[in-house]
């Protein structure tokens, strides 16, 4: 257990998140960027999976929060970009 009373920074990386993500949503493509110069208080998510198929963009972030909510707790800042991989697919074409 883990004493908050002294946890200045948070104690997540972007591997940490990235295995998370992975586990969930068996993505086609993803990206978890560090954007804090490593104190883990603010990241960036692209994630590209078919589990996000039929569902509208807010439905799309709302699963990736739920899926991070324990986390979001100590992040400050979460920047997320989700895909369907047609999507995917047209943006690499293109």
């Amino acid at each position: 257990k883990r004493d908050d009373s002294i946890l200045t920074m948070s104690q997540y990386t972007s591997e940490y998140l990235q295995e998370k993500l992975q586990k969930e949503f068996n993505p086609i493509h993803l990206e978890v960027a560090d954007l804090s110069d490593g104190c883990g208080g603010k990241f960036s998510v692209v994630i590209v999976s078919d589990k996000f198929e039929g569902k509208p963009l807010l439905a799309q972030h709302r699963m990736v929060n739920d899926c991070l909510a324990e986390e979001l707790k100590d992040i400050h800042a979460l920047t997320i970009k989700t895909m369907k991989p047609a999507q995917w697919e047209k943006q690499k074409a293109s």
